[in-house]
């Protein structure tokens, strides 16, 4: 190894720890390190393994917009002074190496505030708007935006907008301020105290309204068309040549947004869900032959459905949209659950609201305001084919409906969701007041970082790999065969 290769060094070692310390372009936090490179004798280096060495043409693919590429941006000193967070410190996407071999990685640049800041505080004004469905933890986010955007920088003038996208423009509706009073209790509740719509965005419109109010920071919570929409805006405002900070927190409650470890209200929709696949056992283990069907939402990808099956151990099938079944056969779902009732009495069913859409006839061509395909009620089918093929076959049954998707979806966060929905806020905020731009913020591999919507947009919807340990383990414990051969 040629010995002028920079490497890491202990991060116990005072020389190094001062270096880092004294020209501030790295880190102030002692304990963020060993993470940087210095120059050192490589045999100095015996307590670690690889050496990552960046690429930076193309690292550059990866960051955020920055205000300054289309306007004048004269940064000021920040208000924060400790923890400070360098302009170029990134966080790995891709963390499992091989010990023989070179490993590829992307990066992304790290969340948290910044020395030097793109806006004078007492000059934001900040809009902030939640869109399509609700979610656990949107009224969080909400007040932890106010919160920094004001404890920690000073702004004043920060407001809410109405009922999504077309809350900027409707002249139904009206943008309030917010004030510490509006927002100190709002995490406690559930839904968006600022309301929230599918649909109604147009861009020229909300970019002809920004301007109009003189909003330049624009937070948007919302899933994947939410921040298509959100893209549309970053790129209006820099054809306007506009200082404004279009910011996204990426919301579903299904858990598909690409990238990112998770989305928020996630953990708290698979707690919740417990509650029902408890009741949904009590009803069918206190019956002859007793059923208990659970439909939980996941339209296109079974993430809660699988994980609330996993952490419930109460379940015999999970049925979700990656895996096809038939109902038929000697390997079918219906025959299956009369083996489960000759084995133990019984049998508990977790269905996600898109499987099984292969076998459900529809010639509806109906589509929420967000575009999405109106699909059928799959749990009410499967009660009806469970229920007539029991009947038909003289099997004396007890079946339990239980569909608690309105009830998970319009809870307050779980502490662990309230958490990361304050850890999200702070980091749009800092991201904005930072300067950059059309980035939306998130969790990979435990740490908080800023990536571009273009990236997050690309990716499209994640869905189980069903090839994956995660899926394996739930048929462990399920126990459920494969009811497609």
């Amino acid at each position: 190894m040629d010995d002028s290769q920079p490497i890491l060094r202990r991060l116990s070692t005072t020389d190094q720890l001062k270096v880092l310390l004294e020209s501030g372009d790295n880190s102030d936090l002692a304990e963020d390190l060993p993470k940087f490179l210095e120059v050192a004798n490589a045999r100095e280096n015996k307590n670690y393994s690889k050496v990552i060495v960046g690429n930076e043409e193309l690292t550059e693919a990866f960051l955020p917009a920055k205000l300054e590429d289309w306007v004048y941006v004269d940064y000021i000193p920040s208000p924060v002074k400790s923890a400070c967070v360098s302009t170029r410190e990134t966080v790995l996407a891709d963390i499992v190496c091989h010990t023989q071999r070179q490993t590829v990685t992307r990066e992304y640049l790290r969340s948290g505030p910044r020395r030097n800041i793109a806006f004078v505080p007492s000059g934001v004004k900040a809009a902030i708007v939640t869109c399509g469905g609700l979610c656990p933890g949107l009224n969080t986010v909400v007040r932890e935006i106010y919160m920094t955007l004001k404890n920690i920088y000073g702004v004043e003038e920060v407001y809410g907008v109405p009922f999504g996208y077309c809350g900027f423009y409707s002249p139904n509706f009206e943008i309030k301020k917010l004030t510490e009073e509006i927002v100190s209790y709002v995490h406690h509740e559930g839904g968006s105290f600022l309301g929230s719509s599918r649909g109604g965005h147009d861009t020229q419109m909300i970019v002809d309204a920004i301007e109009d109010y003189g909003f330049n920071h624009v937070y948007i919570i919302g899933g994947d068309g939410t921040h298509r929409g959100a893209i549309k805006l970053h790129e209006e405002v820099m054809k306007r040549g506009l200082k404004v900070a279009i910011v996204g927190i990426p919301k579903t409650i299904d858990n598909d947004i690409a990238l990112i470890d998770k989305s928020f209200g996630f953990d708290t929709a698979v707690e919740e869900s417990q509650m029902a696949i408890t009741s949904a056992e009590v009803e069918a283990s206190s019956a002859l032959n007793g059923i208990g069907l659970v439909k939980l939402m996941g339209r296109d990808a079974g993430h809660i459905a699988m994980q609330a099956s996993l952490a419930s151990r109460q379940v015999d099938l999970c049925l979700i949209p990656e895996v096809p079944f038939k109902l038929e056969g000697q390997r079918g779902l219906l025959r299956y659950i009369t083996d489960l009732f000759e084995r133990k009495q019984h049998c508990v069913i977790v269905v996600a609201e898109g499987a099984g859409m292969d076998l459900l006839t529809s010639d509806s061509t109906e589509k929420d305001p967000s575009g999405n395909p109106v699909l059928p009620d799959v749990g009410l089918w499967m009660k009806a084919k469970i229920t007539k093929h029991l009947n038909d076959n003289k099997i004396e049954s007890n079946l339990k409906y239980i569909d608690p998707t309105y009830m998970i979806r319009s809870i307050p966060p779980n502490a662990s969701d309230s958490l990361y929905c304050g850890l999200l806020a702070q980091s749009a905020v800092h991201g904005a007041m930072a300067g950059y731009t059309g980035f939306t913020v998130g969790l990979i591999n435990t740490h908080y970082v800023l990536i571009s919507m273009d990236e997050i947009c690309s990716k499209g919807r994640t869905k189980v790999d069903t090839g994956s340990r995660m899926w394996h383990r739930v048929v462990a414990t399920t126990g459920q065969p494969h009811l497609a051969s």
